[in-house]
């Protein structure tokens, strides 16, 4: 009888140490995925937006919701954008945008936003190049504001088994090319 409580205990501590390692080296790790289309589809219901800086010396307003284009740059969203700019009170001038952004997981709203845009480029005949670092500066501001409040997906209680497992597992994302990758493990 001793013999085979020794025994259990034995295989019991064998079986925890081996699901350790498991999890550790990420054999109970599992992924999901949600593409291009999905965060389009949702940025789109986002709408637009308009901001002010400056007590009114530049204003911004997003003529369209952007478009995102997943993993390029590597690691990285793309975001481009059609706006009109407004410096010193003039008429507002279409812009054409282009910038990067990472990506972040908010656990309390269980949802995905993008994080840290910036404008690279701000392309439009009307503005001088002695003015596009202001109006850079004011679009990196808009798409801040814009997705701090507006999330790119959320994961939904009534979504697919993998969608609430991920409510309680998430445990790091990625950007890929086309996609976003959730890490899903119990550790």
């Amino acid at each position: 009888m001793k013999m085979t409580t020794k025994l259990q205990s034995a295989l019991t501590a064998l079986v925890l140490i081996a699901s350790t390692l498991a999890w550790s080296a990420g054999f109970l790790e599992r992924e999901i995925y949600f593409s291009e289309a999905d965060i389009q589809a949702q940025v789109e219901k986002s709408g637009t937006m308009q901001k002010s800086y400056g007590n009114g010396l530049v204003v911004v307003s997003l003529i369209e919701p952007p478009k995102i284009f997943l993993g390029t740059p590597e690691g990285k969203a793309t975001l481009s954008a059609r706006i009109n700019v407004s410096l010193l009170g003039s008429p507002p001038v279409p812009v054409a945008f282009e910038g990067t952004s990472g990506i972040r997981y908010d656990d309390n709203s269980k949802a995905f936003f993008l994080e840290n845009p910036v404008a690279h480029t701000v392309q439009s005949q009307a503005i001088g190049r002695e003015s596009e670092p202001m109006a850079r500066q004011a679009v990196t501001q808009l798409m801040t504001n814009y997705f701090r409040s507006k999330p790119v997906y959320v994961l939904r209680e009534d979504g697919t088994a993998q969608e609430k497992a991920a409510r309680w597992l998430l445990r790091s994302i990625r950007i890929d090319a086309g996609r976003v990758t959730a890490i899903l493990s119990p550790v």
